[in-house]
């Protein structure tokens, strides 16, 4: 599903012209780019590309208001690059978060590495003890996958033929990579993904009725077309086949740029996708945060079709 339905359009036109009329302030997107939200306890924990010198992080109870700047690192942000591999500004992206044997594990890219910190607060400070990354050659957007049986996996981009998505064992503690255990999981080959660039980026995998569905960005994150493709495999190992009817995201609501994702279960156990858009139509950045559902829709004698969608955009609190 690529779009918001024409009614729901609507609404936000009417509602963006009738704050005009009335001479108030349309609301404040939050501006992450590449987002992430953890749910710990009753506040929800969102990271993103926006900061210079490191990860930020915003707060929110409901998932639509939220205050930025909450980080217990230096400048408010949750990872700084004084404890981290890298000191690139701009160079720190791609984070996301997860609960792992009681700590705070954060994977994210830093100086085109790809690396993991740890705190023991969603707000942080996260940091690494031995400041390198986890793999030695060039690699960006690392994600978690720890699969029903308990085995850890990461997926991450590498810059071989174009951008494309591979995955690698890790060690039980999530910290470190098994290297013998590099595996290709998919390349850009379809018309829509090669509109700028060869590149599969952003991976995300989750497991449902047995099956492994990778969805991925593709195109450069500059494009207008930017979309969100899905893939799906029976093993975790692949073979990862995609859909024909890809992509399943894509200049939805009246928003370009559409991609860069991840998944999140909210408060009723509903299953979400939190993405990034472009600023507007003629400025990329700053990138803003949007969230939506995710839908696993029944086809008959088929496996269940993952279908995303956008329901309401993020916005700062005053």
């Amino acid at each position: 599903m690529r779009c918001i339905s024409l009614f729901s359009l609507a609404v936000l036109c009417v509602s963006v012209a009738q704050a005009a009329e009335n001479n108030v302030k349309p609301p404040v997107r939050v501006p992450l780019a590449d987002p992430f939200i953890l749910l710990e306890g009753d506040t929800y924990y969102a990271y993103g590309t926006h900061h210079a010198h490191g990860i930020p992080v915003a707060t929110s109870t409901d998932l639509k208001t939220w205050k930025i700047g909450q980080g217990r690192s230096k400048e408010g942000v949750a990872l700084h690059k004084d404890d981290s591999y890298g000191d690139r500004d701009w160079f720190f992206w791609a984070p996301e978060v997860y609960k792992v044997n009681g700590k705070f594990h954060m994977y994210y890219s830093s100086n085109e590495h790809v690396c993991v910190a740890v705190a023991d607060h969603p707000l942080g400070p996260f940091k690494q003890e031995k400041k390198e990354p986890m793999l030695p050659e060039k690699a960006i957007d690392n994600t978690l996958f720890i699969d029903d049986d308990g085995k850890p996996y990461m997926f991450f981009d590498r810059f071989n033929d174009g951008l494309n998505v591979w995955s690698i064992e890790l060690t039980d503690d999530c910290l470190a990579v098994k290297p013998e255990t590099y595996r290709y999981c998919i390349r850009a080959y379809q018309p829509w993904e090669l509109k700028a660039g060869r590149v599969n980026e952003g991976s995300f995998v989750v497991k449902h009725k047995g099956l492994y569905y990778m969805t991925y960005s593709g195109n450069g994150y500059t494009s207008h077309d930017y979309g969100i493709g899905v893939a799906v495999a029976d093993n975790i190992g692949g073979l990862w086949k995609k859909y024909d009817h890809n992509p399943v995201l894509q200049r939805c609501g009246g928003l370009v740029g559409v991609g860069h994702h991840s998944f999140f279960k909210d408060k009723e156990g509903k299953l979400r996708i939190v993405f990034h858009a472009h600023d507007s139509e003629t400025k990329i950045h700053p990138r803003r945060m949007f969230i939506g559902s995710v839908i696993f829709k029944p086809i008959p004698g088929q496996p269940d079709q993952l279908t995303l969608t956008y329901d309401f955009d993020a916005v700062l609190s005053e």
